[in-house]
């Protein structure tokens, strides 16, 4: 039985979060998550570039790999792929949000080697999704990041005004408050299931 797309959008946001499930792209969301405004930037851009690199590497993989039998590529072209497209997403945010840009930093950039994104792209073909599911789990698996850095992001500012003990600052903390956003999207577990 084919799961629709819709399915797979909700489960890539919920229960089946890329980031509170599968644990990839902690460095850029423990890195950028202390101010709500850098975080939803940040997961725009993830959630563009994770939807638009999974429709091309779909697009790569199936057109072009598969049929000269150069599956054992996928992820250097994949890496390529993310790598050229977020130069380009890169360029757009300096050119038409410069006060973003600077906020942002290093891990802008750094969107290349988030392993979120390149796991998207994995993900889609090793579950054998199409096209439409692949658009789905792409756009899906962006925003349950963005949906994870924005929370963490309040949360942190709200913890600052709070009397953390000084081992627990910083770091340690998010790592705590992580592992709990974790076990309450685990609460989504029943709804439905993509892997």
């Amino acid at each position: 039985m084919e799961i629709s797309p819709f399915v797979i959008l909700i489960a890539a946001v919920f229960t089946n979060n890329i980031l509170l499930a599968n644990f990839l792209g902690m460095c850029p969301f423990i890195g950028c998550s202390s101010q709500i405004g850098t975080a939803l930037g940040l997961g725009t851009a993830v959630t563009f570039v994770s939807t638009a690199t999974c429709i091309i590497n779909f697009c790569v993989y199936w057109g072009v790999l598969v049929p000269l039998r150069l599956e054992h590529l996928q992820f250097i072209v994949y890496i390529a792929v993310i790598a050229a497209f977020v130069q380009f997403v890169e360029m757009v945010v300096e050119r038409f949000s410069p006060k973003l840009y600077f906020s942002l930093g290093i891990f802008l950039p750094l969107i290349t080697v988030n392993c979120a994104i390149l796991g998207s792209s994995i993900f889609l073909v090793l579950r054998e999704y199409t096209f439409p599911q692949s658009v789905a789990f792409g756009f899906g698996g962006g925003l349950g990041w963005m949906v994870a850095i924005v929370l963490m992001a309040g949360l942190r500012q709200k913890m600052r005004y709070s009397d953390i003990p000084k081992p627990f600052e910083n770091v340690p903390i998010a790592m705590i408050v992580t592992g709990v956003l974790a076990m309450a999207f685990m609460g989504f577990a029943g709804m439905v299931s993509i892997q």
